[in-house]
């Protein structure tokens, strides 16, 4: 990849990272350029003459591409590569590296928050103290919202990589049955419980795996009716893996209990989104797709993110996605 050209790098969207996270220099000669956010007008003109390209979430289209005639690697500040064209990446001899195994502690810790606090119903009995509800009560305590222990209970994985393996580890320390899902479809291989199974037999489903033309809309309408035991959804992983619209219906049909979302189909969702008419609900928490970023993963990320354009660089690309 070297050459005698001194190599621009572009970072398309540095405020994805947050300002408070070390993003230090590749140790090689290179010209920095970097940009809080990029719009997809933009694009096209803030690559032209860079080497390497560092994005997280800013799109990048074929037709955006077309100009980069330098373009030697896209080095993506996460591991969904989604946002990208990957054939056209392909076509050019572009390389596409991610970031992996960052999140191994923070996205499956934050799964489990949102699995206690609507299980226990947190966010609702706290909102009852705090419009003086414990003050009325002639007891001790009040039994306004349900409270559910998760030992006992069955919790169904759906994606079993690093992080739905961990989450899986969690919950059976936790004492839940837990129950990995086969692929959609498709005959369970050993160890798997088939995807219909695991719907009809889980108390708290949660979605561990990216977002793919397979994988849009996992689950929708057929899915919610195939919940007999009206489970929590938690989805920390892609906006568009739940078809939404049947999520507002399956809430509303008590098809499940309560909802825990830290992703959208469209990020940041406008007003009129179909999760923002569910924010407000006792029994579902929307958070801002921060599942990723405690402090120390967001550091773990930006190290790995530098050791890659470094290791680019050298020849040696590593995290390569070959889509």
């Amino acid at each position: 990849m070297p050459n005698d050209r001194v190599p621009r790098i572009v970072f398309l969207d540095r405020a994805t990272l947050s300002q408070q996270t070390r993003l230090r220099s590749p140790g090689f000669a290179h010209d920095w350029i970097e940009h809080d956010g990029t719009a997809p007008a933009q694009v096209g003109q803030r690559i032209t003459d860079a080497a390497i390209v560092i994005v997280n979430k800013v799109k990048i289209t074929a037709a955006m591409l077309e100009g980069a005639d330098h373009l030697k690697l896209i080095a993506v500040a996460a591991t969904g590569t989604d946002n990208l064209d990957l054939a056209a990446c392909r076509d050019r001899d572009i390389v596409v590296s991610n970031v992996r195994h960052y999140a191994g502690h923070t996205l499956p810790e934050h799964t489990f928050a949102l699995i206690f606090a609507l299980r226990r119903s947190l966010l609702a009995y706290r909102d009852s103290v705090r419009a003086g509800r414990w003050q009325e009560s002639a007891q001790f305590c009040f039994f306004d919202h349900p409270i559910r222990d998760l030992a006992g209970s069955t919790l169904g994985v759906i994606g079993h990589g690093s992080l739905g393996s961990r989450v899986a580890d969690i919950g059976r320390a936790l004492g839940m049955q837990v129950l990995v899902a086969g692929r959609k479809g498709q005959a369970a291989l050993a160890g798997r419980v088939s995807f219909d199974d695991v719907l009809a037999q889980s108390d708290v489903l949660t979605l561990h795996l990216p977002l793919r033309p397979e994988t849009r809309h996992l689950i929708g309408e057929r899915e919610f009716a195939q919940m007999q035991k009206r489970p929590l959804l938690i989805n920390v992983a892609r906006g568009g893996l739940v078809d939404e619209s049947a999520l507002v219906k399956a809430l509303d049909a008590g098809q499940i209990s309560g909802a825990g979302f830290d992703v959208a189909s469209v990020e940041p969702p406008p007003a009129d989104h179909p999760l923002m008419g569910l924010a407000d609900r006792a029994n579902v928490i929307v958070t801002p797709h921060v599942a990723w970023a405690s402090v120390e993963a967001r550091q773990a990320l930006a190290d790995q993110l530098i050791e890659n354009i470094e290791a680019a660089w050298r020849g040696e690309p590593r995290n390569v996605v070959t889509g």
